[in-house]
């Protein structure tokens, strides 16, 4: 019932963080598109936001990380298949 958001992803706010598949690293400093993380890391870059924080992280452009071993009740995945 929800139109996708410009990557054809469906209902991408707000039940938990979720984890993505970047390594989390700083941004650069002037206006990127889609950016991409570095190639490795020891935490991952987790977005969406989460019932259990304030609404304002409840868009998917709200970035968090965290450490790759952590288990949280607020942060899950999504499995996404490609469809040939």
């Amino acid at each position: 019932q929800k139109d996708p958001n410009p990557w054809g992803l469906y209902d991408m706010h707000g039940n938990v963080y979720e984890w993505v598949q970047d390594w989390y690293g700083f941004y650069p400093t002037g206006p990127v598109i889609d950016p991409v993380g570095p190639s490795t890391g020891s935490a991952r870059v987790l977005r969406g936001g989460s019932y259990e924080y304030v609404a304002r992280t409840c868009r998917s452009a709200d970035r968090s990380v965290d450490s790759t071993d952590a288990h949280r009740k607020y942060v899950g995945f999504r499995l996404v298949r490609d469809a040939p």
